[in-house]
């Protein structure tokens, strides 16, 4: 065989190898797959097959394992058994019906129900929020639950951490979970968890990907949550990592980043929900059971005086459906006079986007409150790729200044619907993150939250259509293409 006979064969089988590739792409990716992310991954495929088919095969299943996923239904139905004897669930019936079908399409879901009797508070100082949890924890008498994306022994959380060793010394039981991938990034991470291990805490890794120890699922399938309960009475959760503002990074630090954060302290019983969506995901990583800490029983009791309507939403790839996606769409739907929303990673799918400008030409007030600049280059350009569209619509974008990462995760319906958490309005925590929403229905604390709202706009600059038009093409090529990339999910 001469050497044109055999390139001529070996374009043959490159050709064939093409062609089989694209055929079972068209077959399998499609399949449960939204139309968006089926086209990204088609188009990746088809134009550079062996880079393509090597990213679907490493990050190409949104779903964690079967075991994972079958302990979730598991749990969750536990909690829908737990949560039909509540004293403390909230009466639906004299709200707004379209209300009332969000509330309990949030309990079919998550097996958690509305609640009354809850004291809130906003927190969005940066320091006073993790002062606030550290004295909630030197108050704890008989458990601390701790759960953070990231998780950093530094000077910020340096009193945060004497005060889970002083809870151990005295007898109390101290639990924490860390994102495994997230918190090893961190700098010094070896010393932060030897010195969980030197204090006595009982901790352990989320979503660990050691394939060799048989764990393993697609590695950027995260958990973002952020929670902390003490004894079943008190907790927080929101945007805040527990680290310094600037991440321990070199990087931020150079650049003089620093996040801006909102956290909620939750004082009654959708904290007892709180420590539920915490001991799911302790049992899920360590295989301990805690049911007889599920819902302590002293934490079923209504407050006395104003109180809050409360009902704590988890989501994630546990789940079957896209809970916090669900929750938002409805949310925006049913919404009649404005919608707010606080956003750091703003990349919607296409039925987020479709309620948000629909809302605007339903005549409501949108408003949208972002950073002016970004920590995670892609992310950052794939968001600025919907601010023409948005704009167009009517939009009002406000763009929170540098050198400030507006982290906070919230958004506010009318007059008395709002839900902070850690879910941000994108692909990635509607689809690849687990994360954590606490949904509230209340006049007083929307008025608290138009507060905050109002810091923001105090602090930043309103971004017109006319600016946004003179945008270099350059800039709107980058978002383009980071837009693109979005879609692999």
């Amino acid at each position: 065989m001469d050497l044109g006979s055999g390139l001529g064969i070996a374009g043959l089988v490159t050709v064939c190898a093409v062609v089989i590739i694209d055929v079972v792409a068209l077959i399998v990716i499609p399949r449960g797959r939204k139309p968006t992310a089926a086209m990204a991954w088609l188009l990746l495929i088809i134009t550079l097959p062996l880079i393509g088919i090597l990213l679907f095969l490493l990050i190409g299943s949104a779903r964690l394992p079967q075991r994972r996923r079958d302990e979730q239904a598991r749990i969750t139905e536990m909690l829908h058994a737990r949560s039909r004897h509540a004293t403390v669930r909230a009466d639906s019936s004299t709200r707004p019906r379209w209300l009332q079908r969000v509330i309990g399409m949030n309990e079919a879901l998550t097996g958690l129900p509305l609640v009354i009797g809850n004291r809130l508070e906003l927190m969005d100082d940066y320091v006073g929020s993790i002062a606030a949890m550290t004295a909630a924890i030197e108050r704890a008498e008989r458990f601390v639950h701790v759960e953070f994306f990231i998780v950093g022994w530094d000077d910020t959380t340096r009193d945060f951490f004497a005060a889970m060793d002083a809870a151990v010394r005295r007898g109390v039981t101290v639990r924490l979970l860390a994102d495994q991938v997230a918190s090893r990034r961190i700098h010094d991470s070896d010393k932060t968890f030897a010195e969980l291990d030197r204090m006595g805490v009982r901790w352990s890794w989320m979503l660990p990907v050691e394939p060799r120890r048989g764990r393993y699922q697609r590695p950027d399938l995260r958990n973002h949550r952020k929670i902390v309960v003490v004894d079943g009475l008190v907790g927080f959760t929101g945007s805040q990592n527990l680290i310094d503002r600037s991440y321990d990074s070199a990087k931020n630090q150079k650049r003089g980043l620093q996040w801006q954060e909102l956290v909620v302290c939750v004082d009654g019983p959708a904290a007892a929900e709180l420590n539920s969506v915490f001991l799911t995901d302790w049992l899920i990583e360590t295989g301990e059971d805690l049911t007889a800490e599920a819902i302590p029983v002293a934490a079923l009791t209504a407050g006395e005086g104003p109180t809050v309507d409360a009902q704590v939403v988890p989501s994630g790839p546990g789940y079957p459906t896209e809970n916090n996606l669900n929750l938002f769409l409805s949310l925006i739907h049913g919404a009649t006079e404005r919608v707010i929303i606080t956003s750091p990673y703003f990349v919607p799918d296409e039925a987020m986007m479709y309620a948000i400008t629909g809302a605007c030409h339903r005549g409501l007030d949108v408003q949208l409150f972002v950073s002016e600049i970004g920590d995670q280059g892609l992310v950052y350009h794939a968001q600025r790729s919907y601010y023409s569209a948005l704009l167009e619509a009517g939009v009002r974008i406000f763009l929170y200044p540098a050198p400030f990462i507006l982290h906070a995760k919230h958004f506010s319906i009318d007059d008395d619907v709002a839900v902070i958490g850690s879910s941000n309005m994108d692909i990635r925590s509607f689809s690849l993150n687990m994360e954590v929403s606490l949904f509230v229905h209340d006049r007083g604390f929307v008025e608290a939250m138009r507060v905050i709202e109002q810091r923001y706009r105090d602090a930043g600059e309103e971004l017109t259509l006319d600016q946004w038009r003179g945008e270099p093409a350059r800039a709107t090529f980058l978002d383009g293409l980071a837009r693109l990339t979005s879609a692999l999910n």
